[in-house]
């Protein structure tokens, strides 16, 4: 028997209900803060995210799922959402926009890595990029967007996390320092931490292996190395995060797993739970990578939060989401005349707003009415071969178990008072 393939699910109807919830919650928030909706394509140029991840990243080395067409074209699978949408930026001319561009987008993510509590091979982001303006005032923004979010979701218990990695002129001594402190102690490192030393050694910070743990604790922090201008831009980073009253920890061991960030990296998680399993959310700035990408110079910062992710935390908080409206009627006919009356009459309440539902074949009335239960549907229309030749038809309230006879032709009339003036298309 075929199985979903592994780290992939199914979302099932009765999951649906939050995932309507998130969406919804999501596109408010962006419009409330001015971003528009961009949408990419799900697979792209390889070198695109081969270029803007770094060749030297676990994603790129080991968990892209990558494919050549039939035109030898080399194709990746999105593994991240950033690196698109800066494409669409360039190929656009976004840059002759006002800056900066806000955008946000929901996209599915495709990366071969174990399958882990609320992240899977192929997950669901939403996402923001907010493009072409370096103030530290977006990074903020940024953050706000993100954590007012959570707060609208009704997760609560969250904490920030706050880092800065320097730009292109400060790292490089970081990174030595890094690699010192580091290469004294090679022999407790785990295989992985051994190549990132020689190759990406600012990814041993991001190393959630216990025995590598400890030597994060003790590493060098990036923000004793900052330049001035990146130390500037960190405090008034802070100093905004204060205005807005959104409360922060310096972790000096976020560094994100993405090589086009500078200077500010953050991350949401639950109190006390910073692993990579438990981020709800995370972003940063990354003013490099448009121009590494062909563009014009370009400053940016953004952020994504995984979407199963989510869902999973407002389980474990017992956040109760508004379920998806069953079906305002449901239609129970008996006999062959009553169920084309049926279904005329069903498309009649259609087009007059109503949502409707109806079983077919030989169902019984009892077996109709319990399907209308199940389903949480709270009025019932019934029509049977003394009805159609009366033109009437029976109206049940499902909740009370009362029902009354009324005229077929004031069936749309009598349901919308019955259920309050409201339909729902």
């Amino acid at each position: 028997m075929y199985k979903a393939p592994r780290g992939t699910s199914d979302i099932l109807p009765q999951e649906q209900g939050y995932w309507s919830y998130i969406t919804q919650k999501a596109i408010d928030i962006a419009c409330l803060y001015g971003y528009q909706r961009l949408d990419t394509p799900t697979f792209e140029n390889a070198g695109l995210f081969v270029r803007s991840i770094g060749e030297e990243t676990d994603i790129v080395e080991k968990e892209m799922y990558s494919f050549q067409d039939r035109s030898k074209d080399r194709l990746t699978l999105r593994p991240e959402g950033t690196a698109p949408v800066c494409r669409a930026y360039i190929e656009h001319g976004m840059h002759s926009l006002p800056q900066p561009v806000r955008l946000y987008y929901f996209a599915d993510i495709f990366r071969y890595e174990r399958p882990q509590a609320g992240r899977y091979r192929q997950h669901h982001q939403f996402g923001v990029e907010a493009l072409g303006d370096s103030d530290p005032a977006l990074d903020a923004e940024v953050i706000d967007m993100a954590w007012q979010l959570y707060a609208n979701l009704g997760l609560h218990n969250l904490s920030l996390y706050l880092n800065s990695i320097g730009c292109h002129s400060c790292r490089p001594g970081y990174l030595e320092s890094l690699t010192a402190n580091y290469s004294k102690r090679q022999d407790s490192l785990c295989p992985d931490c051994r190549r990132r030393l020689r190759l990406n050694p600012l990814r041993l910070l991001d190393c959630k292996k216990p025995s590598c743990i400890p030597l994060t604790e003790k590493a060098p922090k990036s923000i004793d190395y900052l330049c001035q201008e990146c130390a500037d831009n960190l405090e008034s980073l802070q100093e905004l995060l204060k205005l807005l009253n959104l409360p922060y920890l310096i972790e000096h061991r976020l560094v994100r797993g993405l090589d086009y960030y500078t200077r500010t990296v953050f991350e949401i998680a639950p109190e006390g739970e910073l692993v990579a399993q438990a981020t709800i959310g995370a972003g940063g700035r990354y003013d490099n990578l448009i121009e590494q990408l062909g563009g014009k110079p370009t400053p940016a910062v953004g952020f994504a939060t995984g979407i199963e992710r989510i869902v999973l935390n407002l389980k474990k908080q017992k956040v109760a989401v508004p379920a998806i409206s069953p079906p305002f009627v449901f239609l129970a006919y008996l006999g062959p005349k009553a169920k084309y009356e049926a279904i005329k009459l069903s498309a009649l309440l259609r087009k007059s707003g109503f949502s409707v539902t109806l079983t077919y074949g030989d169902r019984s009335l009892k077996a109709q009415l319990k399907q209308a239960n199940t389903a949480g549907i709270r009025h019932a229309l019934i029509i049977g071969e003394d009805e159609v030749n009366n033109r009437t038809i029976v109206l049940r309230n499902m909740d009370k178990g009362e029902q009354e006879t009324i005229q077929l032709d004031k069936a749309v009339e009598k349901l919308r008072q019955a259920i309050g003036g409201s339909t729902r298309h």
